[in-house]
């Protein structure tokens, strides 16, 4: 990096700032939540310790990025928000998704996925992924049909939360998942947990990233018994959306449903720490409900949507942000100029983003509004599904899914957060929530008059 020496840490001090940075992601389980250790990371406040290490960066260094020099490695760390956009805009080239750490983690489920990829065959999955998913349209092909295996799938859950008094992390991962292999198998695969665990398996390996040899054998398993769903594939499903659209052998397409499934976990995530809040925060929950009105209907639930945004704006679900820097790339801090040579690796500290209250006003409140007033725009660091060309192309089928089930567990039951912490309108949320330890107390609603 040709710039002053104080713009870069090294040995111990490199280390410790990497930790402070990284720690929470590594140890939560990068690619499969570790949901023991996250249960003590949300008592920690894990998360706060990459803000404050932000905060430190900014004050020594400026704008940035800084360099972090580690054995083996090149780290650049974005300290700026514009940047954040700027790297973002521009992927793959000079900012490559396919990162080094990455890769090794990924290729235990997804080797021929789209964020692996690169050249020409990259591009070709990336379009696959696009048109199976609807990338860009408000509502994909097939929300009537995915609609009705919500409405079903939330009938279950509601039937069950009922029958029990409550609804905890464990039992809503069972029906989560159901909903999922029907959306994206079809009905077949509704109860098909083995395929599901066989995946989990691979992606703990992939928490290990270059430390796990590759669970070959045990992947070609997982695999072909996607294959089988996917030669006999449900047209009303994710895998019949796939198996229509034309694509050679190369592309690979059922070697794209894994990121899928993987991506959905995240989704549930995002879901359950949405309703956890929704039922602390009586005037947005109210506004919920008004959204939630007629949970049948097939059209944008704007607010819910938001709702969903803003739980990964306040715990992102990829808490990292990973490219390598393929080319010499030029930036600038203030009046100085320089150049990062190609070959580092480049990171984003997402909570350290979306979470500092010295960068936003809202930091720790709960504001769905800012997703839909033009706020969330101003903020270019404000990337709850990354952005730019290497963007999740399942962003909006994700944000319907979500917001449909909202609507339904909102109209069709009263939902009471009985676990700690409690989110609290009066006070900053907490930095670290452990959706796994989330449990709501169910009971009928008073009125179905809303």
């Amino acid at each position: 990096m040709t710039r002053t020496r104080e713009h870069r840490l090294v040995g111990v001090s490199a280390a410790a700032a990497l930790a402070d940075l990284g720690f929470a992601s590594v140890a939560s389980g990068v690619i499969a939540r570790r949901r023991p250790v996250l249960g003590l990371l949300e008592r920690t406040r894990a998360d706060s310790r990459a803000i404050e290490r932000m905060r430190l960066l900014r004050r020594e260094f400026g704008s940035g990025p800084v360099e972090l020099v580690v054995p083996g490695r090149r780290i650049i760390v974005v300290l700026d928000p514009g940047d954040v956009g700027r790297v973002l805009a521009d992927s793959p080239t000079p900012f490559h998704p396919a990162n080094r750490e990455k890769r090794a983690a990924l290729r235990q489920f997804q080797p021929h996925g789209v964020l692996l990829s690169d050249g020409p065959i990259r591009t070709q999955r990336r379009a696959l992924n696009e048109a199976a998913l609807d990338a860009g349209e408000p509502l994909h092909r097939l929300a009537g049909p995915f609609a009705a295996v919500v409405a079903t799938e939330a009938r279950e859950i509601v039937v069950s939360a009922l029958h029990r008094g409550h609804l905890d992390a464990s039992e809503f991962t069972v029906h989560w998942w159901r909903l999922v292999r029907r959306l994206v198998l079809g009905d077949r695969g509704r109860d098909d947990s083995t395929l599901t665990d066989e995946l989990w398996r691979l992606r703990s390996a992939g928490n290990w990233s270059f430390l796990a040899p590759a669970h070959r054998r045990q992947r070609d398993l997982f695999t072909n018994r996607l294959y089988r769903y996917v030669e006999s594939a449900q047209p009303d499903s994710l895998a019949g959306a796939l198996a229509a659209l034309p694509a050679g052998g190369a592309t690979d397409p059922v070697g794209q449903i894994p990121h899928w499934l993987f991506a959905f976990d995240a989704a549930g995530m995002a879901l359950s720490r949405a309703l956890a809040v929704l039922t602390t925060h009586p005037q947005q929950h109210a506004r919920a409900l008004a959204d939630a009105a007629d949970p049948g209907r097939l059209d944008l639930r704007n607010y819910l949507r938001a709702c969903v945004l803003e739980s990964v704006r306040l715990w992102p679900t990829t808490p990292t942000i990973l490219r390598d820097v393929t080319t010499d790339t030029q930036w600038r801090d203030g009046d100085e100029r320089f150049t990062i040579p190609a070959g580092a690796a480049l990171m984003i500290a997402v909570p350290a983003f979306h979470r500092d209250p010295d960068l936003l006003p809202f930091a720790d409140e709960f504001v769905p509004d800012i997703w839909l007033d033009g706020r969330a725009e101003q903020y270019p660091q404000l990337v709850p599904f990354s952005a730019g060309p290497a963007d999740c192309p399942g962003r909006n089928l994700v944000l319907f899914v979500t917001s449909t089930l909202l609507a339904h567990l909102l109209t069709a039951a009263e939902f009471r957060l009985r676990s700690t912490p409690q989110p609290d309108p009066s006070a900053p949320l907490p930095v670290t929530l452990n959706n796994f330890g989330l449990d709501f107390a169910v009971e009928p609603c008073m009125t179905q008059t809303r």
